[in-house]
């Protein structure tokens, strides 16, 4: 993706921007990456800290609603929520009340400002994230999604330093993994994918995020 964001939501603000039409070609591609289904479930990680990854999360789903489908975010970044600040709405309650039955799951669901997309918070952040995604309930919570939107997004922690991540790939059809442009080293990228691989994960993609015109050309004439 071109450059820093101006606005978190540029997918909605500024549709015909190039960065906008950068988060539809990624639909896109995830749309082609398995011939044998469509894909029901992303979930979306990144190699460190400050990636973007929850930027690409918002914008990814805003570019599948606009398609028509329903799709829901999970906030399963249980250490550093951010879709809450994102859309703008509670997090007095979300997943983490729901996994722990102290809330009901339909009354925890909110709607964004954009027609067939909707956000499940995180909730107050518990002291064991990645226990509590690698649970039965988890599991639960996400067939019980999957069976009610065309699409979900879970939102995760970063996988170097955490293993929320890995533990919740089965959660899902496929991983896309953000990579933040003059961030992590090549070392530290190939060690993020050989994790997933350990753990069976589809990669769906990578998304190359605040990248300029500089940085593309420096990489393609990187030997």
């Amino acid at each position: 993706m071109p450059t820093t964001l101006k606005w978190p939501l540029i997918t909605k603000q500024n549709p015909k921007s190039l960065i906008a039409e950068s988060y539809k070609g990624l639909r896109t591609n995830i749309d082609f990456s398995r011939l044998d289904a469509r894909v029901k479930s992303i979930m979306v990680t990144s190699a460190a800290l400050g990636e973007g990854k929850s930027t690409t999360v918002a914008n990814l789903a805003i570019a599948y609603a606009e398609t028509g489908r329903s799709v829901l975010i999970v906030d399963g970044d249980l250490r550093n929520p951010a879709m809450h600040k994102i859309f703008n709405v509670s997090n007095d309650k979300g997943l983490s009340n729901v996994l722990f039955n102290t809330a009901e799951l339909e009354k925890n669901i909110q709607q964004s400002r954009t027609m067939n997309l909707s956000v499940l918070t995180s909730g107050p952040v518990p002291p064991n994230p990645s226990e509590i995604l690698g649970s039965r309930q988890m599991e639960a919570l996400m067939d019980e999604v999957k069976s009610q939107y065309d699409l979900v997004i879970l939102d995760t922690p970063p996988i170097l330093p955490f293993t929320d991540a890995q533990v919740a790939t089965p959660l899902c059809d496929g991983v896309v993994l953000v990579i933040k442009a003059g961030g992590e080293s090549r070392k530290d990228i190939a060690k993020a994918m050989s994790s997933l691989e350990f753990v069976g994960a589809q990669l769906l993609g990578a998304v190359l995020n605040q990248a300029n015109r500089k940085t593309l050309a420096s990489a393609y004439h990187e030997q």
